[in-house]
């Protein structure tokens, strides 16, 4: 398997700014039946944002640490604040079986109050 390409820093820009869209939208209080969706895409639990974030975390970590000369203390605690961070950021990938249990609550679109 030929190695990837590099991703440029417009397309790192594109995949950022496509999380503060989502974010944005979210601060707009839309219907959570709305949300939940976009939310599964986010948290799914092979490919979310959590995992990848670690995945791309921990590969940091190594070239870092393989590529550093001298390896000082300071380039050590560098490399086990990556991997810490990467520890972190799988762990949510939990996220993704609560939103399968938010799935199962019921939850309309909003509409207009209704009066007794």
């Amino acid at each position: 398997m030929p190695n990837p390409s590099p991703p440029s820093s417009d397309q790192i820009a594109q995949a950022a700014a496509t999380l503060t869209l989502v974010k944005d939208y979210l601060r707009t209080h839309p219907p959570v039946a709305d949300v939940l969706p976009l939310l599964a895409r986010l948290l799914d639990e092979d490919t979310s944002v959590p995992i990848l974030l670690g995945d791309v975390l921990r590969s940091a970590a190594r070239l870092v640490s393989q590529q550093a000369s001298p390896k000082t203390d300071e380039i050590r605690l560098i490399v086990d604040g990556l991997r810490d961070a990467a520890q972190e950021a799988t762990d949510w990938h939990v996220l993704h079986w609560d939103m399968q249990r938010v799935s199962g609550h019921a939850f309309a679109p909003a509409g207009p109050p209704t009066t007794p």
